[in-house]
């Protein structure tokens, strides 16, 4: 088996620190392990560990789901949803790696395709009007269907499309419920809707959703868990799908759901 770590840039000397001590341990167990600083790296990984917060988790996600890798987060960020084990857990961590004393947890993605393209998101999906230059525009209108059926024309800031796993990001701050990661099923948040009955709405994950923009000498933004794909004009369509892959991250049977989020959201009301 072959490891992968991959870390915070921004705190390179001190991750490189902890690098050498990962390495350490797991050579005691006849483990090899190598640094991962970008996707191209990840070819020959088994288990990628990620030093960081929720943002350094979804740079690897999608790419570690698409060649099977499973992800054991340690979480030297912020809030750290994602992230199964506090950095103080780290030799807790290693440990439970080394002796393969763990479980696995799969948690569904989003299959995102707009113009031909296809974008994997772990945590959601989000289109929302241009701030700035030219295309500026105060709202959007964007349409959504759910199986051909219409769901609502939203006179908003944009909206968000998100798993379970991201229902405690964006979703959450904008008023959207929590899911438990184990539901099948995903939520469409509106973003500062201009309509009172537009609320959120949860979804089957079984279930296809189109989102429609037309709108001339305006333009939307739209991102894939924190990414700008890119800035579209006048005409957008997107279709978005529960994805054939998913993340599948190491987690420890001693953390509850239920205890993470409430410790995790006293953090963020700091």
């Amino acid at each position: 088996m072959e490891v992968g770590i991959s870390f915070n840039k921004n705190y390179l000397p001190d991750n490189l620190k902890l690098v050498g001590r990962i390495r350490q341990k797991l050579a005691e167990f006849g483990i090899g392990c190598r640094a991962v600083c970008s996707p191209a790296e990840l070819t020959g990984i088994e288990i990628l560990m990620v030093l960081g917060g929720d943002g350094t988790i979804l740079t690897m996600a999608a790419e570690c789901a698409r060649r099977g890798i499973k992800i054991m987060g340690i979480n030297y960020g912020h809030i750290g949803f994602l992230a199964e084990f506090e950095q103080e857990k780290l030799d807790e961590a290693v440990e439970l790696l080394c002796r393969g004393e763990y479980s696995t947890e799969r948690r569904s993605m989003l299959s995102v395709n707009i113009e031909g393209k296809n974008f994997l998101a772990l945590n959601d999906l989000v289109i929302q009007r241009s701030t700035y230059g030219n295309k500026y525009s105060n709202t959007i209108n964007l349409s959504a269907t759910i199986d051909g059926s219409l769901v609502d024309n939203y006179l908003s800031d944009g909206i968000i499309v998100s798993t379970p796993t991201g229902s405690t990001a964006y979703s959450l701050a904008a008023g959207g419920s929590v899911l438990t990661p184990d539901i099948s099923a995903f939520i469409l948040t509106p973003l500062c809707a201009h309509s009172l009955h537009s609320r959120p709405i949860v979804y089957s994950d079984e279930s296809e959703l189109k989102v429609l923009y037309h709108k001339e000498n305006t333009s939307v933004n739209v991102s894939v868990d924190g990414i700008v794909i890119g800035e579209y004009e006048s005409h957008l369509e997107l279709n978005v799908k529960k994805s054939d892959c998913y993340t599948e991250f190491i987690v420890s049977d001693r953390v509850n759901f239920f205890d993470k989020l409430l410790s995790k959201l006293s953090k963020w009301s700091r």
